[in-house]
């Protein structure tokens, strides 16, 4: 066994978070991940882990990798311990240490994607050891993905693959040890409205884009109201979807008839609700409010979306995890990867070591205190559904 070739759960981090993998809609801060995993797959082929490199398609400098231990390939069952590659980016200034460079200080392992999410793949990868020398049943599967934190491509990617295979799968995104079976989605969008300008002493001259931005801010509110009172889920701390409008630019004088105009927002739905069915209420909506032929207005979506993710309560997957967790499986507000794997079969839960509280922001860290209790709880899964 060539284990010797793989450096201890600190020296990982420390590498990986040493290892930039920004992703950002800015093209300008955007880079591949293609080091991380390439880093990983050597890791894990010195553990005899089968790996599989699935660069994205139009970008090859980013990636998914599977990586699978012992069991079939049939896809009837086995464990995936999953998670994503990429950061956002950081605050220049604002940290107190190099964010690329692994600090420990306070009982804490400082640097950026530590928490979110790159710690726990050295996690997965020690709860994985113990089994290096057992014949294990069903597949043992490592799965790290590419844009997660912007556009979700790699998941997507795995999606229209059909890879990988697996009955039960762990996203190890920062939940403080809890686990998570269900979380609401988010679609971002932009109306866009052209209208035609003109000088402000005669409203006739032009076509005011702001005006008609106001009949559809109003008609966005009437619509999150409809939504929150049609949809409703106790399990969550906000039980209701929420529609936030969050940016908005027009005009370029206070004397001149608004040419143009744009407004931003973002919607956060709950399970049970499909973003193809928000976008097409929204687009028959908005345009119904605009009576003006001289108005033209365009509902685009900033990206993809991610759907809102629930994994049923008698899971075998959920009730295991509550027992060697010690907690009910709860609800979390951000989105990840489980719908994409939920979506090919595979029942998921969310559970990591660390904590949303310190994601994206400056001075991320891993508590040293969760590496064992993760550890332990990630071989006891590997036990139970690999074994």
């Amino acid at each position: 066994m060539a284990s010797t070739a793989v450096p201890n759960l600190k020296e990982q981090l420390r590498q990986l978070v040493g290892t930039p993998s920004i992703s950002a809609t800015d093209p300008a801060l955007d880079m591949g991940n293609r080091p991380v995993v390439e880093l990983l797959a050597t890791w894990l082929e010195a553990l005899n882990f089968k790996v599989e490199l699935l660069p994205l398609k139009g970008n090859p400098l980013k990636a998914n990798m599977i990586a699978t231990l012992g069991g079939s390939s049939d896809g009837n069952g086995g464990l995936i311990l999953s998670g994503h590659t990429d950061t956002v980016p950081y605050d220049e200034g604002r940290w107190q240490s190099d964010p690329f460079k692994l600090i420990e200080r306070d009982n804490r392992l400082y640097g950026l994607g530590s928490s979110d999410m790159k710690g726990f793949f050295p996690l997965a990868i020690e709860a994985a050891k113990s089994f290096l020398n057992k014949p294990l049943r069903q597949p043992l599967t490592i799965l790290a993905t590419a844009d997660e934190e912007t556009s979700m491509a790699g998941a997507q990617a795995l999606v229209e693959a059909g890879k990988p295979h697996g009955r039960f799968a762990i996203v190890g995104e920062p939940t403080g040890l809890r686990p998570i079976r269900m979380h609401k989605g988010i679609m971002m969008e932009a109306v866009r409205i052209t209208g035609q300008s003109g000088h402000s002493s005669n409203p006739s001259l032009g076509a005011n884009a702001l005006e008609a931005m106001h009949s559809v801010i109003g008609e966005l509110m009437s619509l999150r109201a409809e939504w929150q009172q049609k949809y409703n889920n106790p399990g969550f701390a906000v039980p209701v979807p929420t529609l936030n409008l969050g940016y908005i630019h027009g005009g370029d004088n206070p004397n001149r008839i608004c040419g143009s105009t744009e407004l931003q927002f973002d919607v956060r739905p709950l399970p049970g609700m499909h973003l193809t069915d928000l976008r097409a209420e929204l687009q028959k909506r908005l345009a119904s409010c605009i009576d003006n032929d001289r108005i033209r207005l365009e509902v685009i979506s900033l990206f993809p979306g991610a759907q809102p993710f629930e994994q049923e309560q008698n899971s075998e997957l959920v009730q295991t995890a509550e027992k060697l967790c010690g907690h009910t499986a709860g609800s979390v507000a951000f989105a990840t990867e489980a719908p994409y794997l939920k979506s090919m079969g595979i029942d998921t839960i969310v559970l990591g070591p660390g904590d949303i509280d310190v994601a994206h922001q400056p001075d991320e860290y891993l508590g040293l205190e969760r590496i064992n209790p993760m550890v332990d709880i990630l071989r006891k899964l590997i036990a139970r559904f690999c074994l």
